[in-house]
């Protein structure tokens, strides 16, 4: 089996996790710079805003990065004649932070085919997707350009799927991970795996490099993932409290102060299932139950998420983080790599 390091072309076996509405430039460019793999999410991204993304990436650095993007499950709703009560129902929530309910889109992502045109365009090193498995197509056509395919899974049958198309690494991450529960197979209540489970399972079923995600915010952390057998290790929140992520203030205090029990899985902020420190928001909505299916929920409280980022209003943001959270004390990325580092056993 090929090393991980030689597969994606980098120096060092860390992976920045990649934050479907929080990644930055500098963020991405100081993982990559520091020998491992920066990635940024295009969540929502149309082909244009992906085009000078990509751009601006390159332009903040000459070594390997990854792009994301999410699969589409076949469950999303389109804009309809119900998106005027799921926005009704959270008015509170805009006039808090001084801002106009939103009227329905024409669509609340861009297609598939339009992303994946401008990403196989611009051709990053990487590409990793979530939610999904990609077609053997679109694998095919990405090694015809020179990138790399690295797919994620939360449970074995899934890491088997993803094998099957030939992608050429597989992320393992575990329930204790921020952010979206990513699973495809089976309803992400019934895939919450931990990662010392899950991860040696995967590396058993499958013939590729794995990386391990979840829970990881030190050395320790680093040299337990690969003990249990995985060839390298993603990592989202030890680094989104950095100075370099687009993480406002209070995100990064309550990254700083919330514990593993004081994280929960919550559908209320996008209405796919999610890790973060409970807020207000999250309680009101899940008390309300004011919970439209994806992506409607992400795309409306995403509009009051932004306004209330730009005022540090940390009750009404989604304050996505792992289990580990209050393990993660590095003021800058240049720290965190660091750190993470010194858990990578030596060759």
């Amino acid at each position: 089996m090929t090393s991980l390091t030689d597969v994606l072309g980098i120096r060092t076996p860390i992976l920045l996790g990649p934050f479907g509405g929080l990644s930055s430039i500098p963020l991405v460019a100081a993982v990559s710079a520091a020998g491992g793999l920066g990635a940024y999410g295009l969540y929502g991204y149309d082909s244009e805003r992906i085009r000078t993304t990509i751009a601006g990436i390159r332009a903040a650095t000459r070594r390997p990065f990854a792009v994301n993007i999410w699969l589409p499950r076949g469950d999303e709703v389109e804009p309809g004649a119900e998106h005027d009560d799921y926005a009704a129902a959270l008015a509170p929530f805009f006039a808090e932070v001084g801002v106009e309910v939103p009227a329905r889109p024409e669509a609340y992502l861009p297609s598939l085919d339009e992303q994946l045109g401008a990403i196989l365009e611009t051709a990053p090193a990487v590409l990793s997707v979530v939610f999904g498995v990609p077609s053997a197509s679109l694998v095919d056509d990405a090694h015809g350009r020179g990138i790399r395919v690295v797919g994620t899974a939360t449970t074995v049958a899934e890491a088997r799927a993803l094998a099957e198309v030939g992608v050429d690494a597989i992320v393992a991450t575990g329930a204790e991970a921020g952010g979206h529960r990513v699973s495809f197979l089976r309803p992400a209540e019934e895939s919450l795996v931990g990662l010392f489970s899950l991860l040696p399972q995967v590396v058993d079923a499958v013939d590729v490099p794995v990386i391990a995600a979840g829970g990881i915010s030190d050395r320790r952390g680093v040299a337990a993932a690969f003990a249990l057998g995985a060839q390298g290790v993603q990592v989202g929140t030890a680094f989104l409290g950095t100075a370099e992520s687009a993480a406002n203030e209070a995100h990064r205090a309550a990254i700083r102060a919330t514990p593993a029990e004081g994280t929960m899985l919550t559908r209320a902020m996008s209405g796919r299932l999610a890790r973060g420190a409970r807020n207000r928001v999250v309680a009101e909505i899940e008390a309300a139950g004011s919970i439209a299916p994806f992506p409607a929920q992400n795309w409306i409280t995403g509009r009051f998420r932004t306004a209330a980022g730009q005022q540090n209003n940390g009750e009404l943001q989604s304050l996505w983080m792992g289990q580990s959270a209050s393990l993660a004390r590095y003021e800058t990325a240049a720290e965190a790599f660091a750190e993470l580092a010194a858990g990578v056993p030596s060759v």
